[in-house]
Order: C-alpha cells, then structure tokens, then sequence
C-alpha cells in the first residue's frame, strides 16, 4: 500500500523520531536503549561441539561464499561455525543450505551481500509468492544462529533502482531479494542477530514449523529521501506453525509482522515498532482458487510509532480472488503513537476501489478477533477516527464476533475517537 509522502518521510527519520516521540516511561528510544532494557545473552556454551571457523573478507569484493559454504558442511551435524566481530563475509553467489542438521551459526562479526542488482536478479533462487527471490536458501532441522551480528542485505543501490516501482505491480519485472530465508525447517531458532537493510522483505519462512526469534533487531533505513526502503517487512511467512517472536525492535519501511497464508499457533510477545504499516495478518486471498487461512495467534505488549496502522488484518478483494479464513487473533497490550488507524481490517485489499470491492468482495471469513488494552494517540490524518471496520459483503464471507476491549486510543483532533464500521456489529464500542 502506498504511504502518503508525510509518512514516508516519517519512515526515513524514524530513529530520530523514535526519540521525539513522547513514549511512556520504561520504553527504549533507540537501539542501544532496547539492548540495554533487553539484554541478549549467549548460550551456554557446550563443549562437545567443535567450533570451526573460515577466513573474513579483505573487502566488499572478496567473496567468500565458497568458504561460507564448505565451513556450513564442515559443522553440520554436530559443530558450530563461528564468524568472529570485526570481520565480514561477503557473500556474491546464491547458497543452497537446506542440508542442515544440528549445526549452529555464532555471528558476531558481519555477513554482507554483494549490490550487483543485475548478478542476483539473473541468479538469485525464486518463490512464485510475489514473484520472490532469495540470496541463499535455508532448511534442515535443529538449526541455531546466534549472536550479536549483522545480517547486512546491503540494500541501498536496490532502494534506489526500484523508487517508482510497486512490488503487487503484476507488470514490475524489478525484482529484489529477500535477506533471510527458510523452507522446509524444523526447529529455526534465531537469537541476538540484527537483520540489516534488506533489499526487499527482511525473513521469508515457508513450509516449517517450530520456529524462533528472540532479541532481534531489523532495520532498514535509506540515505536516499526519494528512494524508500520499501516492502522490507520484518517477518514474512507460507505455510507455518508454532511460531514464536520474543523481544524484537523493529525499524523498517513496510510490516513490522506479517504471517501470509497457512499460519497456526503464533504468538508475538514485545516488540517495538517504528515506521511500519502494522502488525498485520496477511495479505490473504490473493490467488485464484486458492485457500488460506491464519489462526490461533496472539499479538501482544507491542508498542507501534510513527507508522500506517497498529493492529491490521488485510485480505484481497477482486474478480480473481482465493478464499478462506482468519480465527482466533488477539491483539492485546498495544501502546500507539502517531500511527493512523490503530485497529484496522482491510477487506478491499489490495488498492481496490469500493465499487470494485462492492461487486468482487473478499471471500475470506474473519472470526473471534479481539482487540485488547490499547492505549495511546493516533495521527489525527483520519480526524477522530481511531479504528476502521471494512469486512466483506460476501454472502459466503462471515465477519463476527470482533471485540473491542479497553481500547483507549485518543485523537489529537479533540473530541471522543470514532470508530468506522462497515459490515460488521456488536463490537463492543460505539460504532458509525
């Protein structure tokens, strides 16, 4: 979705705003502050596991993806490979990891991939998801990276070739690669790493389950004020289950937590987001003929800044749609500064006008959503409302039992918030 040019400027200066912003006591202002109020510690360390180790780069030319690779191979089953801080690893060449079994990554130091946009786009691995591509590819099982590292997708000159462009364009042929992603995983832990400056969406997990992340960063922010760090999501997901984020600040230009099609048993718990389009479930609905779902997921102790929305689900509407459903979701403990509409569902996605909409609804039933302790301010760009309700018209499309509970978001419009509601009842607040 497009963001007005006030946001996107937003979106650019968003670690100085994340300052400026009057924020309740307690809550870091910055990187260093989240580190500091949240701690990451290393693993016990465990003797029976061989470390190895592989030579650095002499500079952001020097690939040693090779060296990458065979030092992956050495440590599978059993080893640690161990990337020392001060040293980077340049990857130019897409990697095929989905060997992996019992091995763990300790990144203290940098893995950075190469900019040559033309190189990866001719060669990076394909999702036929969003016409996606990928550096390298991750799977396997029991697989642990870890440390206070960087994950640098080098993503400025990518920025800048694709400013103008639109990633759900079907007609856009500028394709750029996702920073870290997993198929067919058991067991993904990730801990401590700072996800950095991604091309394009930051973590893109598919077919697996029993994935983690705690204490991580991500952070996408541009030099360039005409060339937007966009669609660099956080977290991005197909076809998973048992997923859990702990502790997560996140400073990027599109979602700050968005699991796609196929996802059960997700539970978020703090994470700071600054800049983004909101903690969303979706899109979904977007393929023809296709099923999707998301269920039984908890979003909580979020704190959303200077951002599009808070708490937002989004399914597509058109003559060429999916179907399915979206269950059990809570979104509970949210604190909003100067986001627009702080609870907000989407069934007109994506771009769809209202006569559109009207004659293609969505086909996707949304049930027992609930939106919980939410206190704050929103941006006052939508006046006073504060949430906004659009649920299908669909006869086959159900949308009940959506709850509004303690939610005391205010406007700095004056007077009380409103809450715009269209196909849907009995929210548990007043609704126009």
């Amino acid at each position: 979705m497009k963001v007005s040019s006030f946001f996107s400027t937003l979106s650019l200066f968003a670690g100085v705003l994340a300052e400026a912003i009057d924020l309740p006591a307690g809550v870091p202002r910055s990187i260093e502050e989240f580190r500091a109020k949240h701690p990451y510690e290393l693993p016990v360390k465990r003797s029976h596991r061989k470390v190895y180790t592989i030579r650095h780069s002499k500079n952001d030319n020097d690939d040693v993806s090779s060296e990458f690779y065979k030092g992956l191979k050495k440590a599978n089953k059993g080893g640690t490979l161990y990337l020392p801080k001060g040293q980077t690893f340049v990857i130019g060449k897409p990697l095929d990891l989905t060997f992996l079994n019992d091995i763990h990554v300790h990144l203290e130091g940098e893995i950075k991939f190469t900019n040559d946009t033309e190189y990866w786009q001719k060669n990076a691995y394909k999702h036929p998801f969003q016409n996606s591509i990928m550096f390298w590819k991750w799977g396997g099982k029991n697989i642990k990276l870890y440390g206070k590292g960087v994950l640098n997708g080098n993503g400025q000159r990518w920025w800048n070739e694709f400013a103008g462009k639109e990633i759900l364009d079907t007609t856009n042929a500028y394709l750029r690669p996702i920073l870290f992603y997993a198929q067919n995983a058991t067991n993904l832990d990730i801990q401590g790493v700072h996800f950095k400056d991604s091309p394009c969406w930051t973590n893109f997990v598919v077919t697996s389950k029993d994935i983690s992340f705690k204490d991580v960063i991500c952070t996408a922010r541009s030099t360039n004020a005409t060339a937007l760090p966009k669609n660099t999501d956080f977290f991005d997901s197909l076809n998973v289950e048992n997923l859990n984020v702990e502790r997560a600040w996140v400073d990027i230009g599109d979602d700050c937590f968005s699991p796609k099609s196929n996802a059960t048993n997700v539970h978020v718990d703090t994470m700071y987001c600054n800049g983004t389009h909101g903690q969303s479930i979706g899109s979904l609905g977007q393929y023809k003929g296709e099923m999707s779902f998301v269920k039984d997921v908890v979003i909580e102790n979020v704190w959303m800044l200077n951002g599009q929305h808070g708490a937002r689900l989004k399914t597509w509407a058109g003559p060429d749609i999916g179907y399915g459903f979206i269950d059990n979701v809570t979104f509970r403990n949210f604190w909003g500064g100067n986001n627009e509409y702080t609870a907000f569902i989407d069934s007109c996605y994506f771009n769809i006008n209202a006569t559109t909409c009207a004659q293609y609804p969505s086909r996707m039933n949304i049930t027992n959503i609930l939106f919980e302790n939410f206190t704050g301010y929103s941006s006052g760009k939508y006046g006073n409302a504060v949430a906004k309700l659009t649920c299908s018209t669909s006869k086959d499309a159900v949308c009940e039992n959506i709850k509004f509970k303690d939610f005391n978001i205010k406007t700095p419009c004056g007077g009380d918030p409103v809450f715009l509601c269209d196909g849907v009842k009995d929210i548990g607040v007043d609704c126009v």
